[in-house]
């Protein structure tokens, strides 16, 4: 006879006589009489053992069903005390919770003086009503007031054994689970645990042992900062938001706003009457739009993205100091007043503009595992095809730091339409060789579209009949309508493995060219260092010369 039980994944065999060598993974006796037994690992059970145990219970103090199990000691998150026995009920979702059997078990006590005495999910042993000679000296684990600034009307009750002490109306207020929070989608279950830990909201220690959890995403929030109130209350005159570590204040009158300072997500002037709200603290820079909170993403909080696959991002602010931090993706600067996706990794530096972030992969490059960015103006990159810097359009892996122009994709198209121009344009370099060997820093070439300088190293599509020149920028949208009806722009990626692109005639033409430029400029920076360091000498000649003389 064979069963399946949620205390061992492999399904349990009836064995009438365990073997008296082995021992019972519950109450670590040797085995003897009717046992259950697992035939893929040496897991074994005596059947009392088993049928002394539940399989599934509700407990008082955790809102999600709770399954029996046999594991190593860890530690009960209602007493906080250690589990010293192999058996253990868990939580049967994702929560992290585990309890002693006895605490799992442990009765609803109604007591039949509920003004004095109160059982409460939060805390193990009954809360009583505390005197209000004592109040001055008990904070509120919930709202972590002082319980004596709260009203007459409000009374405390507390465990004296263990320090813990609850507003009545906190205690009434607090829910087991929290849907739809504006912080995180999934639902937030209240939990007590045994350990410290970090609030991912204001980034400040829990350690009131309550939090509010999502065990798959692993997020925890202090209860205060689960609880506060968000800026969709209309009367909320303070609110608590998930990139900043301080509470936001609304600004009340036009003298708050200082010397005209800037919303930390849309980076806008922030003037009256536009809602705003500020740091309630020291921190001057920080100012965020009524409006901009609501567009800011839903999963703001310890989320992948596919610039970043190995670790999680979150919306914060970065540390307000002189140190420009880099975004990965556009490869800019980032103010350091604004807010930004950043690793949640302490070792890790990577970080998004809040903009670069919608900018997701798209568009495949045959014999590349990742699929390419479409971005705009990067600076200090160059093409990893022809060698050119990337001043305009450029198709970028982020996790491989790899960057290729639009126009060097095996795939671009060679001839296209476009409205500037009344006949086809073909994709070439530079017909003039009087550009392609001029000093690009003091000669300047122009896009006949746009009539703006352009980089006479790149590739651009021309009429030959007319000696009509277009930068791939100002054709963007042909050569992308092009590009897409080929069949590298897909959303799946056939091929796994990265390999070395096949350089096009032309493309080694450049790259020659430049070598040839850059090692004739050498000798000429050479020749002026050993120059510099003749009259260096001289100079110092001349000082000690001096120097003796005085």
């Amino acid at each position: 006879m064979k069963i399946q039980h949620v205390i061992h994944h492999h399904p349990l065999s009836f064995i009438e006589q365990g073997n008296t060598m082995r021992w019972c993974e519950g109450c670590g006796e040797y085995l003897m009489g009717p046992t259950y037994g697992c035939r893929y690992c040496p897991y074994f059970l005596h059947k009392s053992c088993l049928d002394e145990h539940k399989a599934e219970v509700q407990c008082f103090f955790h809102p999600c069903p709770l399954t029996i199990s046999t594991q190593s000691k860890a530690d009960c998150f209602v007493c906080f005390k250690q589990i010293t026995s192999n058996f253990v009920y868990k939580c049967k979702l994702s929560c992290r919770f585990r309890a002693h059997v006895e605490c799992a078990l442990k009765p609803v006590v109604e007591y039949s003086d509920e003004e004095y005495t109160i059982q409460h999910f939060t805390h193990l042993h009954p809360l009583k009503l505390v005197d209000s000679n004592q109040k001055d000296e008990v904070i509120c684990s919930i709202c972590e007031e002082l319980c004596s600034s709260s009203s007459s009307s409000n009374s405390t009750y507390g465990c004296m054994e263990c320090k813990f002490f609850l507003h009545k109306s906190c205690m009434k207020s607090i829910p087991r689970q929290l849907i739809n929070h504006r912080i995180h989608p999934c639902t937030l279950i209240f939990i007590t645990f045994p350990f410290w830990d970090e609030c991912d909201c204001c980034g400040e220690r829990i350690v009131s042992h309550m939090r509010f959890s999502c065990g798959a995403c692993d997020l925890n929030l202090h209860v205060k900062c689960a609880l506060f109130p968000t800026i969709d209350s209309e009367d909320a005159k303070e609110i608590q938001h998930f990139s900043h570590p301080h509470t936001l204040a609304l600004v009340q009158n036009n003298e708050e706003y200082g010397s005209e300072p800037r919303c930390v997500a849309c980076a806008q002037i922030c003037l009256p009457p536009a809602p705003t709200f500020r740091c309630s603290r020291s921190c001057n820079h920080f100012f965020l739009h009524k409006s901009c909170y609501v567009k800011l993403p839903y999963k703001s909080i310890n989320f992948k993205h596919p610039f970043h696959p190995g670790h999680s991002l979150t919306i914060t602010s970065l540390p307000y100091n002189h140190h420009i931090r880099t975004c990965y993706a556009c490869c800019r600067g980032i103010d350091s007043t604004l807010l930004a996706y950043s690793c949640r990794e302490y070792e890790c530096k990577f970080n998004l503009h809040l903009d670069c972030y919608k900018a997701l992969p798209s568009i495949t490059f045959s014999g590349h595992q990742h699929l390419l960015t479409l971005l705009e103006k990067t600076p200090d990159l160059s093409c990893h095809l022809c060698g050119v810097k990337c001043y305009n359009f450029v198709l970028r892996c982020v996790p491989c730091d790899i960057n290729i122009h639009l126009q060097c994709l095996p795939s671009a198209p060679k001839t296209i339409k476009h409205k500037s121009h009344l006949y086809p344009l073909t994709l070439t370099k530079s017909p003039f060789e009087y550009e392609l060997n001029s000093n690009e820093e003091n000669d300047e070439f122009y896009c006949d579209v746009c009539e703006q300088k352009r980089n006479q190293r790149e590739l651009i599509y021309y009429c030959v009949d007319c000696k009509f020149i277009a930068e791939v920028k100002c054709v963007f949208s042909a050569v992308l309508q092009l590009l897409s009806k080929d069949e590298s722009f897909d959303e799946e990626i056939t091929k796994d493995n990265v390999t070395q692109p096949k350089i096009q005639n032309w493309h080694v033409e450049n790259l020659q060219q430049k070598h040839i430029k850059l090692h004739k400029r050498r000798k000429e920076l050479k020749a002026k260092m050993k120059e510099i360091e003749g009259e260096l000498g001289d100079v110092t000649k001349e000082i000690e010369t001096t120097t003796d003389l005085l």
